[in-house]
Order: C-alpha cells, then sequence, then structure tokens
C-alpha cells in the first residue's frame, strides 16, 4: 500500500497569511512576503543604496500588499540620524518668513530629511528652545535669531552642524548666510536725502532683534555722514499698531511732521502710512515720506505701494541649505559667510530722485 506524503509543504505568496494583521508592518514583514532579507528591504528604501532591480521589484510589490511605511525613527537607529534640520526663528521677526519656511522646507526635503520647526516670541527666550532641540538629535540647525557666543559654541560641542540666517555671527567661527542690513538702510537714505529730506525719524523694530538694529545702525551711520540732523528715534515692535503708534511719538516729539520716517518693517510702514492718511490728514508722500524694509507682499497691494528694501529670501534659503548640507557630510571646514544685497523697490510713499548714481558725487562735494 502506497503511503501518502506527509512532508509539510511551503505555501506559496499568494495563499500566504498576511504578516502584521492586528498589528503595525514592519520591515521584517516586507522581506518574509517578498522572499528575501530585511536588509535587503532597507537597502531598497534608503537613497542610492546599491539594489538590483528584481529584488527592488518585488519589495515594492510586497510594501504595496502590506501597506508597508518605513518607520523613520527605527531607521535613524541604524543610521544615527534622525533626518531633521531645525528651523528657530522668532515670531515677531519679519513677516517674509512664511516665504522662507516654504522655501528652507522644499530645499530640507530635497536633501531626504524634514524640518522641525521651533518658534519664539522674543529672540532672547532662544535659550528655553535650545533644551528641546537638543532632545531630538537632530543633524543640522538653521537658526534666524540672535546666538550668543557660548550658544554657539554648545552647537559644535554637540556636533550639530549650524547655518545662520540673516544674522550675523560677528567674531565666531559660525557659518552664515545674510543679507547686509546696514548697506541697504544707507542706501535708502542716499536715495531720500537726494530728494530733498533732511529731517528723519526712525520706528525701530525690537531692541533684541538684531536685524531691526543693523538697519537703525545703517541709518544713523549714514545721515552722520552727511551731516544731517539726527533723526527722532521711537521703538517698535514689528507690529501694525507700532506704526500708527510710532508716527504719534515721532510729531509729538519733533512737534512738525517729519520729512521722511524709516519704519524698521513693511507691517510697521503700513501702519504709519495708515495713521498719517486717515488720522492725522498727512498726505503721503507730498508732506511726508514713508519707507520700510522686506518687501512684504502686503506692501505692494494699490493702496499702499510701500517703498521699500526687497532681500533675496528664496536664494538665501537655497544656500542656507545646501551649505548646511555640506556641513552634514563633511563636518568641519572654514566657516563661511554669503552675503547678499537689497534692491529697492520704488512704491508711491517716497519722494526719491531718479538719479541715485549723482549722490555719491554730491556727498563727496
Amino acid at each position: 500500500m502506497r503511503k501518502k506524503n506527509t512532508a509539510a509543504r511551503t505555501p506559496s505568496t499568494a495563499t500566504r497569511p498576511i504578516p502584521g494583521a492586528g498589528r503595525r508592518v514592519t520591515s521584517y514583514d516586507v522581506a518574509l512576503v517578498a522572499g528575501v532579507s530585511q536588509s535587503a528591504v532597507s537597502r531598497c528604501f534608503k537613497p542610492d543604496a546599491s539594489i538590483s532591480p528584481a529584488t527592488h521589484a518585488k519589495v515594492m510589490q510586497a510594501a504595496i500588499i502590506l501597506d508597508y511605511i518605513p518607520n523613520a525613527a527605527a531607521r535613524s537607529l541604524i543610521t544615527r540620524r534622525s533626518n531633521l534640520v531645525a528651523v528657530i526663528i522668532s515670531n515677531l521677526a519679519n513677516l517674509y518668513y512664511p516665504q522662507v519656511l516654504s522655501d528652507l522646507s522644499q530645499q530640507i526635503a530635497r536633501q531626504g530629511k524634514r524640518l522641525l520647526l521651533f518658534t519664539l516670541e522674543r529672540e532672547a527666550d532662544i535659550g528655553k528652545v535650545l533644551n528641546d532641540v537638543w532632545q531630538y538629535q537632530v543633524d543640522g540647525a538653521v537658526v534666524a535669531a540672535y546666538l550668543s557666543d557660548q550658544q554657539m559654541a554648545e552647537f559644535g560641542r554637540r556636533d550639530v552642524p549650524l547655518v545662520l540666517f540673516n544674522r550675523s555671527p560677528r567674531e565666531h567661527a559660525v557659518h552664515a548666510v545674510l543679507c547686509d542690513q546696514g548697506e541697504a538702510a544707507r542706501l535708502l537714505v542716499s536715495r531720500l536725502a537726494e530728494a530733498g529730506h533732511r529731517q528723519f525719524a526712525i520706528i525701530d523694530g525690537p531692541g533684541d532683534s538684531a536685524v531691526a538694529q543693523e538697519r537703525k545702525a545703517g541709518v544713523l551711520d549714514r545721515l552722520f555722514t552727511l551731516g544731517l540732523p539726527a533723526p527722532i528715534v521711537v521703538s517698535g515692535n514689528y507690529d501694525y499698531a507700532s506704526g500708527g503708534r510710532g508716527l504719534r511719538k515721532v510729531i509729538d516729539r519733533l512737534g512738525r511732521v517729519p520729512d521722511a520716517v524709516i519704519c524698521g518693517n513693511d507691517i510697521m510702514a503700513i501702519g504709519c502710512l495708515d495713521t498719517a492718511r486717515h488720522q492725522m490728514g498727512i498726505q503721503v508722500p507730498l508732506q511726508m515720506s514713508v519707507a520700510g524694509f522686506d518687501a512684504l507682499e502686503a506692501s505692494g497691494w494699490l493702496s499702499y505701494d510701500i517703498t521699500t528694501l526687497r532681500q533675496p529670501v528664496q536664494k538665501m534659503a537655497t544656500d542656507a541649505v545646501a551649505m548646511l548640507g555640506e556641513l552634514m557630510e563633511r563636518r568641519g571646514g572654514i566657516a563661511e559667510r554669503r552675503r547678499y544685497c537689497s534692491y529697492l523697490v520704488e512704491g508711491s510713499t517716497a519722494r526719491l530722485t531718479s538719479e541715485p548714481q549723482r549722490f555719491g558725487l554730491m556727498a563727496a562735494a
């Protein structure tokens, strides 16, 4: 009598029960269904890893069947990289930052990493935020806020590559991309002075904003060089109300309407403009010129058309991430600072000369 074959048969992939039912699917489940090693699955989801087309196809098919999504946290334990890049900015920073964040996020994603955003009420609060940054074991950081020398040194001690965005590292050896805020302010004063403005006023940004202070210093420096009267300076907070409130303070202190008001950013310039036109009956720019910084989208609206200075923020964001990517790959190296220039957007809120090149000759006379 013929004996029955009782040897166990291995079920095919089609009839094999799908692993992972009722729990999170892992790379080991994918490997089992695909009939490959777990390391092969890992290589399939790692950019630029070496894997044969046939193996890749089997793994991708198994991943679709199981609805598998790679676990970034688990992968970071193997690679010792979190694939996270910290971006630190202040809530009171210039309002073009939504565009900057979008550009930074896109550039960071192209490097296979993700942006982890940390916001500050004020730049002086950064010490509290850094404690959170260290907990996430980020691969690098782009910081658009003031850092002390000790805080910058802490990035080096923890081996976290750092690029400053629109902040000058002074003497500390840190990579940075920044716009020359002082030069932009000097350019603006030059054009206004050439057009005949003599008595200036400044509605300043927050005291702990390095950008605001660099802009104010540039205005003061150029006015001093030209031998013009010292400006009336009042404090602001980068918000709409600061612009209107600041204009009233300027006029109270000066006793009259100034020739030109330079605001630390566009949102304050808009507040100043609305107060001048709609509450104080001041004709802009006939009686008083108003100018700002940053070329905020609203500054170009027909009802405002602010004279302002635009920074190449998209180029700066692209270069900042590229610089950080090089640091994360190679580490070390000589600290690099890339400086960019602003250009003047000639709106209808300021009387400007059409021949700015003549200014240098006049000043030298």
